[in-house]
């Protein structure tokens, strides 16, 4: 049986989804192949698809216009009548996306990558207006194409509220002109410090980056107010607790705890959400936390700190 290869791109309506697929038919190492290719489109953009190109790189088109279409017996049907060597799924992005996860896929294919795209210029507008639906496109995918990116695109705050809700996921900013954007996100504390200073404004945005990056923080040592996590039922050991703040993207009910586990020798003595002061050095190590190699800090200065004034960390 072969195995054909299946690329599934959600994302509101023109937020690039057509001109990503076009751009993989025409501009890459799958225009110069002779395999069999299907779109299976699932709403009309303002960018359509040209058939008679399409059969320059021997693709076909195929319209599911309504969500009860979008079943395991009519892609089985698809399947036996097109019988591609390479699936390109157009979802669309009003439709749930959680089922398609959990779907039955016609013998033989292989979901080969989740894709999510997203226009910069509307995702702040979806994310205060549409959240449910917002957060139902990115929570999946394995790669996140903020698209028609500029100088005012605020990438760490759109990082921040994709990693909130998919922390594994990749995130691409495309520029205007289609190009990447490859410069390097501005942090706005010092890395290369003694000890870098990560002050509350900055908490949300150094704590994702540690995450995403953990070997450029290798062996950094860091100071921060810390919330503590220590329940009292043993789900810890007696050496370590999670120091962390809670952090909210755009409202109230995206808050969520960002910790990393700590290890330090008196972490029994500290009580569950009390505040602290610390100061600790990040090593790479695995932990079964992170089901593999992850940032853990090791505690250096420990001090009972009070509440602050607001007690949420952002992503701004």
């Amino acid at each position: 049986m072969k195995e054909v290869l299946v690329f599934f791109i959600t994302g509101f309506m023109d937020s690039g989804k057509t001109s990503l697929i076009n751009e993989t038919l025409y501009g890459s190492e799958f225009s110069g192949t002779p395999d069999k290719k299907l779109i299976i489109c699932c709403e009309d953009g303002e960018i359509e698809y040209d058939e008679e190109k399409l059969k320059t790189v021997n693709a076909k088109l195929v319209m599911l216009e309504n969500e009860e279409e979008f079943n395991e017996e009519n892609l089985k049907r698809i399947a036996k009548e097109y019988d591609p060597d390479n699936v390109f799924i157009e979802y669309n992005g009003t439709w749930e996306v959680a089922p398609v996860y959990e779907m039955k896929m016609p013998a033989g294919w292989v979901l080969a990558q989740a894709i999510a795209t997203v226009d910069s210029q509307t995702f702040e507008m979806y994310q205060n207006n549409m959240r449910a639906m917002m957060n139902e496109i990115l929570f999946g995918a394995e790669l996140v194409v903020f698209n028609r990116c500029d100088e005012n695109t605020n990438k760490r705050k759109f990082r921040g509220a994709v990693k909130a809700i998919n922390r594994p996921a990749q995130i691409i900013y495309e520029l205007m002109d289609g190009k990447v954007d490859t410069s390097e996100e501005e942090l706005p504390f010092d890395i290369d410090a003694d000890v870098i200073e990560i002050t509350d404004a900055d908490y949300a945005i150094w704590f994702t980056d540690c995450m995403d990056k953990p070997k450029k923080y290798e062996g950094k040592h860091v100071h921060f107010l810390g919330l503590v996590y220590n329940p009292e039922d043993g789900s810890l050991k007696r050496n370590v607790f999670v120091p962390g703040r809670f952090a909210m993207t755009c409202c109230v009910d995206d808050i969520q705890f960002l910790g990393m586990k700590c290890k330090y020798d008196e972490a029994y003595t500290l009580k569950h959400k009390s505040w602290v002061d610390f100061t600790g050095k990040i090593k790479i190590e695995f932990a079964k936390e992170y089901r593999g190699l992850g940032p853990v800090l090791y505690a250096e200065k420990v001090v009972a700190a009070e509440k602050p004034e607001d007690e949420l960390v952002y992503f701004t």
